[in-house]
C-alpha cells in the first residue's frame, strides 16, 4: 500500500505538468540567435512573441495560451534538426523557422520523415522565409507550409518593373553561395533574357553565407564592370556591409533586393546617399495606407524601441494558424494542415490572400518599395535615418502566381 500511495504522489505532478501542457500551444522558434544571423533572429523572435500576445490577448487559439519556443539553431542546418528533435520530445507539435534555405530544406525532410514515422504524433513546419523554389515544387511536403512568396514569385515581380527602366544598361547579379542566391542569380538571367534581352550582364559574383566581414574586394569588381545596376538577394548582414563597403568606395549603382530593409540596411543606404537607388520586393512595409496595420506598426515600434515590423507574412503565418484551428476545431497538425489547405485570408496590409492547396505556397499581393527621402508624410521611417520606404508598384494577388511541379503525398 504504501508503495502505491509513493507511485500516486508521484504519477500527480506528471499528470498536472501534462495537463498544463495541454493547455498551450508551443511553436517552436528555430532561427539564429547567435552567429552571423543573430540581429535578424533576435527580431524575428521578437516579432513571434509579440503575434503570441496579440493572440493571447483574443483568448488564445482554441481558448489555448500560444507560446513561443526559442531555439538557436546559428543558421546550421545539422543543429536545426537537433533543436527541432528537441522541441518535439519536449511535446511541441508546431515548428516555424525563415532564415536560410538550406535549413528550411533540411527541416522539411526532417519533419516529412518523422510524421512517416509517427503517425498520430504528426508535426507541421510554418516557413516564414526561406524563398527557395523547390520546396513547393519537387521537395513539396504535406507538413509544410510557407508564408513567403518563392525566390521565383519575387523575381518575377522585380524583373517586371526593371523592363521599364531604360537607364538600366550593365547589371552585375552577386548573392550568397547557397541554394537560395543560386536560385537568384540564375532566375534573374533567365527572366532578363527574355524581358530584357539588350542588358548585358558584366558579372556573376557567388560568395559565402554569412562569412565575409569586408566587401570591399566585391564592390571593387563591381566598380571595375563599369556596372550601373546590381541585383543582390542577400540578406542581414551580408547586406549591410555589402552597402556599406558600397558607400565606402563611392559606388552610386541602382541596387534590386529582396532584404534591404533588414538590420542595417537602411542605415548602410543612407550613409552612402543612394536616394530612391535602391529597391525592394516585399508583401508589405510600414508605409502602406493601411489603418490596421499602420495601427500595428506603432504599437509594435513602441514596444520595441523603433524596432520595425519587418514579417507581415509572419502575422498571416499566426493569425491563419488560429483560423485553420478555428475551422478544424482541432489542434491536430494534420486536421489544421486539411484546413490550412486552400484557406483565403485577408492579409495583414490589406487584400485577399490564399493558401495553394497543391504545394501549400500562400500568394499576396507583393509590392516593389524604393528607400529614400520621405516627402509625402508618411508616417515611418527606418533606423532613424529620416529615410523610409515608398511605393512604386503593386502586383495584385492573381499576377503573383506561378505554376508547381509538386506532387504531394497526402497521410
Amino acid at each position: 500500500m504504501r508503495k502505491m500511495m509513493m507511485a500516486a504522489a508521484v504519477a500527480l505532478p506528471m499528470l498536472g505538468g501534462a495537463a498544463m501542457a495541454q493547455e498551450t500551444v508551443k511553436i517552436g522558434y528555430i532561427d539564429p540567435l547567435s552567429g552571423g544571423g543573430a540581429s535578424v533572429g533576435e527580431v524575428g523572435l521578437k516579432t513571434f512573441q509579440y503575434l503570441a500576445d496579440e493572440l493571447n490577448a483574443k483568448g488564445g487559439i482554441l481558448g489555448k495560451k500560444v507560446e513561443i519556443v526559442p531555439l538557436d539553431n546559428k543558421t546550421n542546418p545539422q543543429e536545426s534538426l537537433i533543436q527541432a528533435q528537441k522541441a518535439i520530445d519536449s511535446g511541441v507539435r508546431y515548428l516555424t523557422q525563415g532564415n536560410g534555405s538550406s535549413v528550411a530544406g533540411a527541416l522539411s525532410d526532417f519533419v516529412t520523415k518523422y510524421n512517416e514515422r509517427n503517425p498520430g504524433k504528426e508535426v507541421l513546419y510554418f516557413n516564414y522565409a526561406a524563398v527557395d523554389p523547390i520546396l513547393t515544387n519537387d521537395k513539396c511536403s504535406f507538413a509544410h507550409f510557407r508564408w513567403d512568396a518563392n525566390s521565383d514569385i519575387k523575381m518575377e515581380a522585380l524583373t517586371n518593373y526593371m523592363k521599364g527602366v531604360p537607364s538600366i544598361k550593365k547589371l552585375y547579379l552577386i548573392n550568397q553561395d547557397y541554394s537560395f542566391g543560386e536560385s537568384v542569380r540564375t532566375t534573374a538571367r533567365a527572366m532578363l533574357k527574355e524581358k530584357r534581352p539588350d542588358i548585358e550582364i558584366v558579372g556573376d559574383e557567388k560568395h559565402p553565407l554569412l562569412k565575409i566581414t569586408d566587401f570591399a574586394p566585391y564592390i571593387a569588381k563591381i566598380k571595375a564592370s563599369g556596372a550601373d545596376t546590381v541585383i543582390t538577394g542577400n540578406w542581414g548582414q551580408d547586406f549591410a556591409l555589402l552597402l556599406k563597403a558600397a558607400a565606402d568606395a563611392g559606388l552610386k549603382v541602382g541596387w534590386y533586393t529582396y532584404y534591404a530593409g533588414g538590420a542595417g540596411g537602411p542605415t548602410a543606404i543612407k550613409q552612402g546617399n543612394l536616394n530612391d537607388q535602391v529597391f525592394t520586393i516585399v508583401e508589405g512595409y510600414a508605409n502602406i495606407d493601411h489603418k490596421e496595420s499602420i495601427e500595428f506598426e506603432k504599437a509594435f515600434r513602441a514596444k520595441y524601441a523603433g524596432q520595425t515590423f519587418w514579417y507581415p507574412r509572419a502575422a498571416n503565418e499566426m493569425r491563419m494558424f488560429a483560423a485553420a484551428a478555428e475551422k478544424a476545431k482541432s489542434l491536430e497538425p494534420v486536421k489544421v494542415a486539411a484546413a490550412l489547405e486552400g484557406l483565403e485570408f485577408e492579409v495583414f496590409t490589406g487584400g485577399k490572400g490564399v493558401m495553394r492547396k497543391d504545394d501549400h505556397q500562400f500568394f499576396q499581393p507583393m509590392y516593389v518599395a524604393q528607400f529614400g527621402e520621405l516627402k509625402n508624410k508618411e508616417p515611418f521611417d527606418e533606423e532613424k535615418t529620416g529615410w523610409g520606404w515608398k511605393g512604386v508598384a503593386k502586383i495584385d494577388t492573381d499576377k503573383t502566381i506561378l505554376p508547381t511541379t509538386c506532387k504531394m503525398t497526402r497521410p
